[in-house]
C-alpha cells in the first residue's frame, strides 16, 4: 500500500511532472519510507545488506533509553524541586511535553534546510540529520529556549555541513557545533545554576517555580569547591541535574550495547576514551590541589557530565572521527584524556567533553594519513627487498 502510494506520486515530482520542484523532498520521504532498490552504476562497488539509512537507524533505536530516562528525569527535576510526590506516569508525562517541541524545533529548522539544500543542488537528501536531529536536543540544558535552539540548529547545518558538502564532508560533528555554538552566543543559557531544571508547568503537569531557583549539576558543585554526594544510584541511573540525555550511564551503556553488537560504532575508540578519561582522571586525583574538588572526583568523572554519552555517541561518529583502527585508539585516549584535562584545569569550564571531540575532530585525518602512511612505506619496503 505504501509503495503503491509513492507509485502514484513519483510521475508528477520526475523531471518535466507538474511538481518536479519538490523531487528532492520527494525522495526523501519515499526512502525513509521504504527500502531503495537503487544501485551504483560506475566505478566499483561493495554492495553489502547495510546502508546509511540502516546505520542511521540502529544509532536512533541506541538514543531511545538515553531519551526516555532524560524525559522522566525532566520531571522528576522539577517535582522533586518543587517538594511535590507524583507517579512515574506524571513525571515522564511532564518531560515528554517538554522535551517533544525541543526535538520538533530541531528536526524541522535541520531537516527543513539539509530539504532546500538537496533541492537547489539537485542531488538527494542525505540520512545524517536523522541522528544529529535527535542528539541535539538531547545535549542542552532544558531550560534553552527554542528560538535559541533554532538558530544554533540552522548555523550548525550551514556552516558546520552544508557549507562542506553535506553528510560525510563535514569535518565537525554537527551536534556538538550546535552546542558549542549556543555556548559561546549565549553562555548563560548553556551553564550557571538556572537551566538544569524545567521552572514551568504544562496543561497542569507539573510546578512553576520560582524566577531565582537553581540547582547546579555534580560537576558544577564540584567546580564551586561543594561535595557532591551522589549516590551509584543517582550517578547511574541518571537522576540528577544535567543536560538532557546526558546523566544516566545505564541507559547509555544500552545504546553503547546496542551499537556495538550491530557493529555501527567502534569498540576501539569507544574504549580509548573511557581508558584515557580513566587514567587522567586517577592522575589529578593523586596529585591534584587540594582545593581543587574537581581534580579529586577520580573515576567519577566517568559517569559525571556529558563524558559517557560522548564517548559513546559522539566520538564515535564515523564521519569526524578516524578510519583507521591503530589511528582509532590515540583518537580516542585523546579526547578522554583531554576532557579531564580542561575539567580539572580550567574552572569556569568543569564540562571539557564537548571541547575535547571538537578539538580531535581537526586532527582525525591527520592521525589517519599518518597510519596509511606508514603502511605505504612498510609495503613500499618490502616490495624493495624481494
Amino acid at each position: 500500500m505504501i509503495k503503491s502510494f509513492f507509485d502514484k506520486i513519483r510521475p508528477h515530482v520526475e523531471e518535466g511532472g507538474k511538481y518536479h520542484a519538490f523531487r528532492s523532498l520527494f525522495d526523501g520521504f519515499e526512502t525513509f519510507a521504504l527500502v531503495p532498490n537503487t544501485t551504483s552504476k560506475v566505478g566499483t562497488a561493495i554492495h553489502d545488506a547495510i546502508d546509511s539509512k540502516r546505520i542511521m537507524s540502529f544509532v536512533v533505536i541506541a538514543l531511545i533509553p538515553a531519551l526516555l530516562v532524560g524525559m522522566y528525569n525532566i520531571g522528576y527535576q522539577n517535582y522533586h524541586a518543587a517538594g511535590v510526590d507524583a507517579s512515574f506516569f506524571t513525571m515522564f508525562l511532564y518531560g515528554l511535553i517538554v522535551m517533544l517541541p525541543k526535538i520538533i524545533v530541531s528536526y524541522g529548522v535541520g531537516l527543513g534546510i539539509e530539504f532546500v539544500v538537496a533541492q537547489w543542488k539537485n542531488e538527494e537528501i542525505q540520512e545524517g540529520f536523522l541522528v544529529s536531529g535527535l542528539i541535539i536536543p538531547m545535549i542542552v540544558p532544558v531550560g534553552t529556549p527554542l528560538w535559541m535552539l533554532a538558530v544554533a540548529v540552522a548555523f550548525s547545518v550551514i556552516f558546520a555541513k552544508e557549507i562542506f558538502g553535506g553528510t560525510g564532508m563535514n569535518i565537525f560533528n554537527p551536534a556538538l557545533i550546535t552546542r558549542a555554538f549556543l555556548f559561546f552566543a549565549w553562555p548563560t543559557k548553556m551553564s550557571g545554576d538556572q537551566v538544569w531544571v524545567s521552572t514551568e508547568s504544562w496543561f497542569g503537569l507539573g510546578n512553576t517555580l520560582p524566577d531565582a531557583f537553581t540547582c547546579a549539576t555534580p560537576l558544577g558543585q564540584a567546580a564551586a569547591g561543594i561535595d557532591t554526594n551522589l549516590s551509584a544510584m543517582e550517578m547511574f541511573g541518571g537522576l540528577m541535574p544535567g543536560s538532557i540525555g546526558e546523566t544516566s550511564v545505564i541507559a547509555i551503556a544500552i545504546g553503547a550495547a546496542i551499537l556495538l553488537w550491530t557493529r555501527i560504532a567502534s569498540w576501539r575508540t569507544m574504549l580509548s576514551v573511557f581508558v584515557g578519561g580513566a587514567l587522567f582522571a586517577l592522575l589529578f586525583d593523586s596529585v591534584g590541589a587540594a582545593d581543587n574538588a574537581v581534580a579529586h572526583l577520580g573515576l567519577n568523572h566517568l559517569f559525571l557530565g556529558g563524558f559517557a554519552f560522548g564517548a559513546v555517541f559522539m566520538a564515535t561518529d564515523p564521519v569526524t572521527s578516524c578510519r583507521t583502527e591503530k589511528g582509532k585508539f590515540i583518537y580516542g585516549f585523546i579526547i578522554g584524556a583531554m576532557a579531564i584535562i580542561i575539567r580539572v584545569l580550567n574552572p569556569g569550564y568543569p564540562e571539557g567533553m564537548m571541547l575535547a571531540i571538537l578539538f580531535m575532530n581537526m586532527f582525525a585525518p591527520l592521525i589517519d594519513y599518518f597510519f596509511v602512511q606508514s603502511n605505504i612505506n612498510k609495503r613500499a619496503k618490502r616490495m624493495s627487498n624481494k
